[in-house]
């Protein structure tokens, strides 16, 4: 909130990436910049302009007249960059979405006209900065007039320090990925404390597909009326785009996306980019309020990730879905290797391009099931250990694969290709 009412532009950096990420992350950027603590100072030397945010603290101690006129001069315009988000990107580097404010204001409009947040609730900021859910937690819930509560570091890992939280703040609205809902309620209900969550209103899920074990769960810990919303959308569109309320009575194991937030569009065509049929699989476009300012320092990224469609900007989500009988939107896949692996969004190809860096000839990173990255490497060079170390010296600790696995030669397709 600081950097945003200081005029700045919010770019959130994880203390978990490794060292050569974050300094990649700053350069490209071109940070003038970088806030840290007493925890985190330490990952970056003199060749960063650094600010200990500690020293702040202590000053303010001391100095008890503060001039806060002199934000008073600051002119920021809803055109002007709220906040800056990596998201992976195939090529071997992250990509920096640029989000508006006018794209963060209108979002959080769309989320009050849903219902899904309003200014009596009690929100909980559950997620890391390396998911941009968190810009809506903090900043979000302050713009709607909501009352904000911060967890512990690790907070979000201690079921039983949540669960005081939910008791002692009367929690009544979070946004988090399913599976740690999923995990809490199922923790509540071994403890039989169905009590904690008495005020809880509003439950977004996003990141994963939401399941129908969720939902059931859900409605058994919870009596009182409480929505679970399964959320979806990409950083391009500013975290979500659209919305949909689960129904225990009416779902089944496919999930729905649902319709498009307020303010929001979407169409759905065929490789020949024509509009599809009534369950017909396509690639899905959002157009409308959310759509991102583009890729920072990558106009050739930025012109093929959106398409105009009747005089208006579509970002191209590159997932498939299919429209049902109701209008909602069903997730069926990917087109390219894009995955989401506990909620973070990963390029297989930046991970296949980190190997490279090695004496390896070939690679191939896959998700197994919903919880691991397996990488093939085709070398006589390299043993497993030295891969690992190399990916962790360059990549953030949910993109390095948890088995490599080396081969004397990658099975290829007729086409000569290597056959993921």
């Amino acid at each position: 909130m600081g950097i945003e009412m200081a005029g700045g532009v919010y770019c959130p950096l994880s203390p978990r990436d490794p060292q050569h990420r974050l300094y990649a992350l700053v350069q490209q950027t071109e940070s003038r910049l970088v806030l840290v603590h007493h925890l985190t100072k330490i990952k970056f030397d003199n060749g960063i302009v650094s600010l200990d945010i500690d020293s702040i603290l202590i000053i303010n101690n001391i100095e008890k007249s503060i001039d806060i006129d002199q934000l008073s001069s600051i002119r920021v315009t809803l055109d002007d960059l709220a906040y800056i988000i990596f998201t992976s990107g195939s090529t071997g580097l992250p990509k920096a979405v640029q989000v508006q404010h006018k794209n963060f204001a209108e979002f959080m409009s769309s989320l009050i006209y849903g219902d899904v947040v309003t200014k009596k609730d009690t929100v909980l900021q559950m997620s890391r900065c390396s998911f941009d859910i968190h810009v809506q937690d903090i900043m979000g819930t302050f713009m709607v007039g909501s009352s904000l509560i911060m967890l512990h570091p690790r907070g979000i890992m201690n079921f039983d320090y949540l669960i005081s939280v939910f008791k002692e703040k009367n929690i009544s609205c979070v946004s988090t990925v399913p599976t740690i809902i999923l995990n809490f309620f199922t923790y509540l209900q071994q403890q039989n404390h169905h009590n904690v969550v008495q005020y809880l209103r509003s439950v977004s899920s996003g990141g994963e597909p939401c399941s129908l074990n969720l939902i059931n769960l859900m409605s058994n810990t919870v009596t009182h009326s409480c929505r679970l919303w399964n959320m979806y959308g990409p950083a391009e569109t500013t975290i979500a785009c659209t919305f949909h309320s689960s129904n225990n009575t009416k779902e089944t194991e496919n999930i729905s996306i649902g319709r498009p937030l307020s303010n929001y569009q979407n169409v759905v065509l065929d490789q020949f980019s024509q509009s599809v049929f009534i369950d017909q699989e396509g690639e899905l476009f959002i157009g409308g309020v959310g759509v991102f300012a583009g890729y920072l320092g990558r106009d050739d990224l930025t012109a093929k990730a959106l398409l105009e469609v009747d005089g208006k900007l579509f970002y191209r989500t590159g997932d498939l879905v299919r429209i049902d009988n109701n209008s909602l939107l069903h997730y069926q896949g990917r087109k390219d290797h894009q995955i989401k692996l506990h909620g973070q969004r990963i390029e297989l190809g930046e991970i296949e391009q980190c190997l490279h860096r090695t004496s390896i000839s070939a690679c191939v990173v896959i998700k197994w099931k919903d919880d691991y990255l397996i990488a093939y490497a085709q070398s006589s060079h390299v043993n497993e250990e030295q891969l690992r170390q190399h990916c962790q010296s360059h990549l953030p600790p949910h993109m390095i694969p948890s088995f490599f696995i080396i081969l004397d030669k990658l099975p290829l397709n007729q086409n000569g290709k290597i056959d993921r």
